[in-house]
């Protein structure tokens, strides 16, 4: 293989287990995901599309590829990929996304849970897939996930996803599901910082905090340790003004000691006006960082970030929500290389363009494809 093109990516992928018959085997696992790779970025969206691609670049990949079998058929890039373990097939390509991408320090990693719709076999009892994502907000990149059942089982699946990341230095955001004690916990013992949503699964906690912050505002915060920072945007006929305000005494709370690092409480305050209508929204937080509105404020808004910065790219750009792709880890395998086809566009420092018209452009210029693969 042409050491030109991707050796980074083969040598993480060069022990990922096989797991077909050995007799059978007439393509190279790597090359099957080195061409799927490519296929994807290149705007392919299921595996028919993918050997379609193969077979019209089979010359450019025979510049660098053996394909000792030729092009496999999309039957057999389907196999391959049911077959292909995703937690070992997701951890060699976060190896790889690590090496060429160091993740800040000091990054807010998102958390977040995304529903592949049409991925369900309802004829085979299995439902659709649910990948629970840590997204790096500050540098655009999915550092893992997770499959789950279906959203109720976040619970377990943030702690399993908290393990295959580095969060030291870094502030983790969940949404209400992922506030727990023992995901505060496990996310303290690796040195993060975390921004969990309050609502109504802690009926009792979201109470005391909302009744906090009601009695700190009628008393104008006297004598309590507070901070308040507050933004405006405007756009598409709209207005929203937010207030971030953190409190930073905790000491009243009679369950302070069963949530490590529990430091400050904060609420948003959200208040949209598009003319004609006016709506007001207060949410509530609890937090391991400092009585800083600023950073609390950061870390908010970056978690919102994540339906835009992930989520919405995946159904967009890559129409996820659109597959059909069903059996054995097929599903949960596409799911993981839509994903990190997304973080190499949106790490390519050359992008000018949306993300659809970039994973053309790759299907139009192998060099700009190349350039995506070694960036």
């Amino acid at each position: 293989m042409d050491k030109t093109v991707g050796t980074s990516l083969i040598e993480h992928f060069s022990l990922l287990p096989d797991s077909r018959i050995l007799r059978k085997i007439r393509h190279k696992l790597i090359e099957i995901i080195v061409m799927s790779l490519c296929a994807v970025l290149a705007g392919a969206d299921d595996w028919v599309e993918i050997a379609d691609y193969a077979r019209i670049k089979r010359d450019w990949f025979k510049t660098f590829l053996e394909l000792p079998g030729g092009i496999p058929s999309h039957d057999t890039f389907g196999r391959v990929f049911s077959l292909i373990d995703p937690e070992k097939f997701g951890e060699c390509l976060m190896s790889w996304i690590r090496e060429i991408f160091p993740c800040s320090e000091t990054d807010i990693i998102a958390i977040d849970g995304k529903t592949a719709r049409r991925s369900h076999d309802r004829a085979n009892g299995k439902s659709a897939i649910h990948m629970v994502n840590a997204w790096a907000v500050k540098n655009h990149l999915v550092l893992g996930q997770v499959k789950t059942e279906d959203k109720s089982n976040e619970i377990t699946a943030i702690p399993e996803l908290l393990k295959l990341i580095d969060i030291k230095g870094c502030v983790v955001t969940t949404d209400a599901m992922g506030c727990q004690k023992e995901i505060a916990k496990q996310i303290a013992e690796q040195e993060g910082d975390y921004v969990f949503a309050l609502k109504g699964n802690h009926s009792n906690f979201h109470k005391e905090v909302e009744l906090l912050f009601e009695k700190a505002k009628e008393d104008n915060y006297k004598d309590l340790p507070h901070d308040t920072h507050t933004t405006v945007d405007g756009g598409h006929g709209r207005v929203e003004t937010r207030s971030y305000t953190t409190i930073g005494d905790v000491d009243w709370f009679e369950e302070k000691s069963k949530w490590p690092k529990l430091t400050s409480f904060g609420m948003v305050e959200s208040i949209r006006d598009m003319g004609d209508k006016i709506t007001e929204e207060t949410r509530y937080f609890i937090s391991s960082l400092p009585n800083d509105s600023n950073r609390f404020a950061e870390a908010v808004r970056g978690h919102w970030g994540v339906e835009n910065g992930l989520h919405w790219c995946l159904d967009i750009a890559f129409r996820e929500d659109d597959c059909r792709i069903r059996k054995g880890h097929g599903a949960t395998n596409f799911a993981i290389i839509r994903r990190f086809a997304l973080t190499l566009l949106k790490k390519d420092s050359l992008r000018k363009v949306g993300l659809k018209a970039s994973r053309k452009r790759a299907g139009w210029d192998t060099n700009y494809l190349l350039h995506l693969l070694k960036t």
